[in-house]
């Protein structure tokens, strides 16, 4: 019994401390989605199996196990169960990986699977950094993202321009999106905490040119580096959640579900690396699927940075015109947590819109490591 994708749903996305998203706690926020996307399908909370959340610093105001919290938030009975994840960046992907999972094996069929951050509230690294000594001296188990995506710069010779190329698009096709109104389905409108109704990204910069971006000095290696702001997904507050079901839970309760997912994958990397996570994974998940990249109508590939995205897409042979059709991480923004259900639901969403048949999402993940699900369209 294979899981499908049977709805998809997430906030705007917005700046992290500067945005109107900065003073709205996250279980907040993600409540007001989960609460949208019941509503959206008119389904009976009782009917889930279990609330599945990811999140990347499950602590301060994102802790004590926040998949509960924001369900007695949302206003579901007490017999509606949570389970809160942590795999950094791939955190609500691997939600999604549980659930499916969970629905093949025969024990539930509905899951809501949701992720969230509030970069604000929750800073990279969170508040109560303790790395281990023996890790800290000789290996790069604790190393900065930026300093990740400069070795893969390095090593896969991504030159500066091309990353600069890389962000504009990303900018442009995000822009031409939502003034086409091509986001409006997939986002809810959510109220912040000033009582102001948010309902469209911040992060998007319709006047982004090349010439502003070359003009940007490199933030990680002031020296010698070619990784700067435009280059890098911003520090964003947001959050996403996708329904999965089994099909025959969809029929029965009139879902019409966008994508059937066919295969998924985790990998390792060395963390200096990390960038290139999606690389093994991707080419794990299609292998179990008997597919393989170039067959992929949509490919959303996480963009963390511009480097380690191009030199992803190199590596694995992604179609250029199936590559984040609506724009990436860089322009929509990175709420760690909830990155990786909002890749996911937003491919099976494109393969329903595009007519495509296959769709691969897949990021790169803090610590060396990778993620990907396979999708086809039903």
């Amino acid at each position: 019994m294979k899981a499908v994708i049977s709805a998809y749903a997430r906030s705007p996305f917005h700046f992290s401390r500067k945005g109107k998203l900065a003073d709205t706690r996250p279980d907040t926020l993600a409540a007001q989605v989960v609460r949208g996307v019941m509503e959206r399908t008119g389904l009976d909370p009782l009917l889930l199996d279990d609330v599945i959340l990811g999140c990347a610093y499950p602590e301060a105001s994102q802790g004590n196990n926040l998949a509960r919290i924001v369900s007695l938030l949302a206003g579901f009975p007490h017999a509606v169960s949570g389970m809160t994840v942590n795999r950094f960046c791939g955190s609500s992907m691997s939600a999604i990986h549980i659930a499916a999972a969970q629905i093949e094996a025969g024990l539930g069929e509905a899951y809501l699977c949701v992720g969230v951050e509030s970069m604000t509230m929750v800073p990279q690294g969170g508040f109560n950094f303790s790395p281990h000594p023996g890790l800290l001296a000789d290996t790069d188990a604790y190393i900065s993202m930026g300093d990740t995506a400069e070795n893969v710069a390095r090593r896969y010779q991504v030159a500066r321009a091309d990353q600069e190329a890389l962000a504009f698009q990303s900018h442009r096709k995000a822009a031409a999106a939502r003034a086409a109104g091509l986001l409006d389905d997939e986002i809810i409108a959510v109220a912040n905490a000033a009582g102001e109704l948010v309902d469209a990204d911040g992060c998007i910069r319709p006047g982004t040119t090349v010439e502003a971006l070359a003009a940007l000095k490199p933030v990680f290696d002031p020296e010698h580096g070619v990784v700067t702001a435009g280059t890098s997904s911003p520090l964003t507050d947001g959050a996403s959640v996708v329904l999965v079901t089994s099909e025959d839970f969809a029929r029965r309760h009139g879902l019409k579900p966008s994508a059937r997912i066919v295969s998924m994958a985790v990998a390792g990397v060395d963390p200096a690396y990390m960038g290139m996570g999606p690389v093994p994974a991707s080419r794990k998940a299609l292998a179990r699927a008997g597919l393989t990249a170039d067959q992929m109508d949509v490919a959303e590939i996480n963009e963390a940075f511009a480097s380690q995205a191009l030199a992803c897409v190199r590596e694995l042979g992604i179609k250029p015109e199936a590559l984040n059709i609506d724009g990436g991480g860089m322009a929509i923004g990175h709420p760690l947590g909830a990155t990786g259900a909002r890749i996911t639901g937003k491919a099976a969403a494109l393969l329903a819109r595009t007519g495509g048949r296959y769709a691969l999402a897949a990021q790169c993940i803090g610590g060396g490591q990778g993620i990907a699900t396979v999708l086809e369209a039903m």
